[in-house]
């Protein structure tokens, strides 16, 4: 029988993350979560209000005692970002999140999770509905659109706040305390193409490569990975190199901050053709296993019959987009020289998909980045590369948008001193003190409140952003237990 989630402990925690679960809540689709957290507030009586960005902040008056201490505010975000297995029958904007207990973990049946940041929100939920948790004056800031472009961080009005700390509730290792992140930006290079009317005496067939882990396009983009795009493409240049081989179609990742997971596409060729390219697709298939074997070991490339296309893209071009998805940069740029183990600089290729203009024999293939950098020049020299490369392959346009500030780190922060004193004596060992390699909100809401303390912390969650996702039910007692004594230990105003 499978155990209720709500039966774990912290329970209150729980049973508002399974409350998160059970409402559809991908990026940009967030009102009716966002209307459970009003009504919640205002069912206790509290201060709830929505901004124009879709923000919600709840505030909460000083227990007895606490008046006197500087003000705090819990930040989280409601959104979540929808993955799920290719055969799992799920609808992200009806159905809920079937999450269960696996062992000391719990996840989800073949989807994303949402404990990032549902962990965090549910969190701040319990606080807020508490009576007997000390705190000084209180606020708790959920935000809108976290996941595909920071959208309520950067709406947020720089003088809605009243609180001096700020604690973020959105990191994924329990025992590490965030002081900085990094920022980013989006980049979308389309290259044109033109189609061709099918050749006669072919037959349609569609080329998946799927079982890849995917995962955070800043936390996992050092773990080698392999991108389903470029494997997609890898193997396509091989099997075009067959005569009458011929592409009609091409979809691969759908997420900017995403490791692609999975990619497919639509070539006919004479059916005569298909023993040679079945080889070659063995072939390859086993290359790349054994060169993935310890980060994707589930990895597979599949032939399948299928319906004919409409038209299919000149041979030449299809060359030129499959050498661009290839060297455009993708993974780790350069490491941290300051702070070891750390990612400086990245580049996610996130989405590759060529779409037919309507009523023409035009095309376009649009290939999309997520990159990131702690240093704002660096993530600049970057996105000049890629643009250089982007008028190398003759590419028709090339759109930055989205670009985010990091979170600089402060080694002397008084909220961070704290933490590391209250950490070190409840779990009788030290935290560690990092910066993180994604887009925290600190980064954007710093600029906005540029003498807020500002700390994040939360539980252990892996594989976020994919259909393995999991949060470490005892770092979440941890986490929780933390959280109190933190908000115990404010100092005074």
């Amino acid at each position: 029988m499978k155990q209720d989630i709500r039966s774990l402990s912290p329970e209150a925690l729980w049973a508002y993350f399974y409350d998160l679960t059970r409402i559809p809540r991908p990026s940009g689709h967030e009102d009716a979560v966002r209307q459970y957290v009003l009504d919640f507030g205002k069912r206790l009586g509290l201060d709830s209000s929505m901004d124009a960005v879709g923000n919600v902040l709840i505030r909460k008056a000083a227990t007895a005692g606490m008046d006197n201490r500087k003000g705090v505010i819990l930040q989280s975000h409601l959104d979540m970002v929808p993955q799920k297995n290719s055969d799992k029958p799920h609808d992200f904007l009806h159905d809920p999140i079937d999450a269960c207990v696996d062992g000391e973990w719990v996840t989800a049946d073949g989807t994303s999770l949402g404990a990032d940041n549902g962990i965090g929100a549910a969190a701040a939920l319990a606080i807020l509905a508490a009576t007997d948790i000390e705190h000084g004056p209180l606020e708790a800031l959920f935000t809108a659109t976290e996941e595909t472009g920071l959208d309520g961080a950067r709406g947020l009005a720089p003088d809605l706040l009243k609180g001096h700390i700020l604690l973020n509730l959105d990191s994924e290792d329990e025992g590490e305390l965030y002081i900085g992140c990094a920022g980013g930006e989006d980049i979308a290079v389309q290259l044109p193409y033109r189609l061709h009317e099918l050749p006669d005496g072919c037959a349609a067939f569609r080329l998946a490569v799927s079982g890849l882990r995917g995962g955070h396009s800043g936390i996992d983009i050092n773990l080698g990975r392999a991108n389903a795009i470029r494997l997609f493409w890898r193997v396509y240049e091989k099997i075009m190199l067959q005569d009458c081989v011929r592409l009609a179609q091409m979809s691969g990742g759908d997420k900017r901050n995403a490791i692609p997971r999975e990619a497919s596409g639509i070539f006919v060729m004479p059916e005569n053709v298909r023993p040679a390219v079945e080889h070659i697709i063995s072939k390859e298939l086993a290359v790349i296993k054994e060169e993935f074997a310890d980060t994707d070991p589930d990895i597979t490339i599949t032939l399948e019959q299928t319906a004919m296309p409409i038209a299919v893209v000149k041979n030449g071009q299809v060359m030129k987009i499959a050498a661009a998805a290839q060297v455009f940069p993708h993974g780790v740029m350069q490491m941290s020289r300051t702070v070891p183990g750390l990612v400086e600089t990245s580049s996610n290729l996130a989405v590759c998909k060529l779409t037919p203009e309507p009523g023409t024999f035009r095309g376009r293939a649009e290939m999309c980045f997520l990159i990131r950098s702690m240093d704002d020049a660096k993530r600049n020299a970057l996105e000049g590369d890629i643009i250089r490369l982007a008028v190398l392959a003759k590419a028709k346009t090339v759109q930055l948008s989205g670009d985010y500030p990091g979170w600089k780190p402060d080694a002397n922060s008084e909220i961070l001193k704290i933490a590391e004193t209250v950490y070190e004596n409840m779990f009788k060992k030290q935290p560690e003190i990092k910066a993180i390699h994604a887009g925290l909100e600190c980064g954007i809401i710093s600029g906005k409140y540029p003498d807020m303390d500002m700390l994040s912390f939360g539980p252990t969650i892996r594989h976020p952003h994919s259909p393995d996702e999991k949060v470490n039910i005892a770092t979440v007692a941890r986490f929780w237990e933390f959280l109190l004594a933190m908000l115990k230990h404010i100092p005074l105003k």
